[in-house]
């Protein structure tokens, strides 16, 4: 295995968001790490028959690239004293479009990530139902190591401090 000097984090500003990136950031400090947190608005071209009546989808996508942008520049902020405690020096907010799982595994590719540490869950619900597993898919095509974070799983049993 090569050194990790880069880490992706794919985020999706979900209550689970926050545990992800707090050990993301825990990994990246370990290994002094560069750490690129990547959000993405997935495209909805394949999904328009679905609604009814007809909407604008141009705009809404433009719509929702531009309120992830504020979101990802707010939340990179709003968290510079978790990532300078855990000894991260060099954070990235990215937020792109298109497929979630291959713009994830592009991005990776792109930037030459040795690690990518992701949660095993996101928003529920329809979204998981329409578009599949993300986690499954980058797990199983992804260029370099996958660690996956079950958010709901804080403490097993015999951890405990």
């Amino acid at each position: 295995m090569q050194e990790i000097k880069s880490i992706l984090t794919p985020i999706d500003f979900s209550d689970n968001a926050g545990k992800i990136v707090k050990a993301a950031s825990y990994v990246a400090g370990a290994f002094k790490a560069e750490l690129h947190l990547v959000f993405v608005v997935q495209t909805f071209e394949d999904y328009s028959g679905f609604f009814v009546p007809p909407i604008n989808l141009p705009n809404l996508e433009e719509e929702l690239f531009a309120s992830a942008q504020q979101q990802m520049e707010t939340y990179v902020e709003e968290n510079k004293t978790m990532f300078a405690e855990a000894g991260v020096t060099q954070v990235t907010g990215k937020v792109l479009s298109g497929d979630v799982a291959e713009e994830i595994l592009t991005y990776a590719t792109k930037k030459k990530v040795q690690l990518i540490v992701m949660g095993t869950h996101g928003y529920k619900g329809l979204e998981r139902i329409m578009f599949g597993s993300v986690a499954d898919k980058v797990v199983k095509t992804a260029c370099c190591p996958v660690m996956t974070i079950n958010p709901y799983r804080e403490e097993c049993e015999g951890n405990a401090a």
